[in-house]
């Protein structure tokens, strides 16, 4: 007589079976963070200017500890869509602020949504402040419904961003290779670019900030925080601030 019965075998195959699924899973997700997240080197001479970006998600920061640690700026999120708004906001600003990190306001655009609505959410958010690195506008389609015509992505992008410039805000985009192509390259040639890659060539195109490292570590921030870098020397960093290096006005006003 067999030492297992078919039942048994079955039930010991189907765990087998189980078991090596669970270890691909976990060897998928390790392969992922390992190699694909791995942040690229950026190279201090080249990049000496670094910040970060955060929202109510990072939880309490000390801002005092993140530029005691060497960050330089910080782009913080305001509002997203028609009216959403970052609970943190204000607080971030403020303390990021008082602790001598330039600052710069971002705003999660809402495909689905009227641009001047947008804006209004965001100006009503932003209240006076005049964030040394100006107003970004993240397009990315992770979190967008995927059902919108690139056309009206595009107009209502445009809106927005004719609203803000009238204002006198200094706006410049955020996005990965993909939205850049899609949405920016040809509509807002030469507008200033934030983009989020993990290769040491990011884009080919000109950008002025690289987000490179999703998953990055700061003092006086729990847990993991973005991290970014400014695309240039010191003194290009300081001409940036003095307003030098923003010669963008919107296509359509040209």
């Amino acid at each position: 007589m067999p030492f297992f019965n078919r039942p048994t075998k079955d039930l010991l195959a189907a765990g087998c079976f189980l078991l090596v699924c669970i270890l691909l899973v976990f060897a998928s997700i390790w392969a992922y963070r390992q190699f694909i997240t791995t942040p690229p080197y950026v190279d201090p001479e080249r990049y000496p200017v670094r910040g970060i970006d955060i929202s109510s998600h990072n939880g309490i920061i000390d801002f005092q500890e993140v530029a005691r640690s060497g960050i330089e700026f910080v782009f913080i999120k305001a509002t997203e869509g028609r009216d959403f708004k970052d609970k943190r906001f204000r607080s971030n600003y403020d303390k990021a602020s008082a602790a001598g990190l330039k600052t710069g306001i971002y705003h999660f655009f809402r495909f689905d949504r009227d641009g001047v609505e947008q804006a209004l959410n965001l100006m009503r958010t932003v209240g006076k402040r005049r964030p040394e690195l100006g107003i970004v506008i993240d397009v990315e389609k992770t979190g967008n419904p995927d059902t919108i015509a690139t056309e009206t992505v595009t107009r209502r992008l445009s809106e927005m961003v004719d609203y803000l410039n009238l204002l006198g805000h200094r706006v410049m985009f955020y996005t990965n290779r993909e939205g850049y192509y899609e949405y920016l390259a040809d509509t807002f040639p030469g507008a200033p670019l934030w983009i989020c890659g993990f290769s040491e060539n990011p884009i080919n195109a000109e950008w002025t900030f690289w987000q490179f490292n999703h998953r990055g570590r700061v003092d006086g921030i729990t847990g993991d925080v973005d991290l970014n870098a400014f695309c240039g020397s010191r003194e290009e960093w300081q001409s940036f601030l003095e307003g030098n290096l923003w010669p963008y006005t919107p296509l359509n006003k040209q």
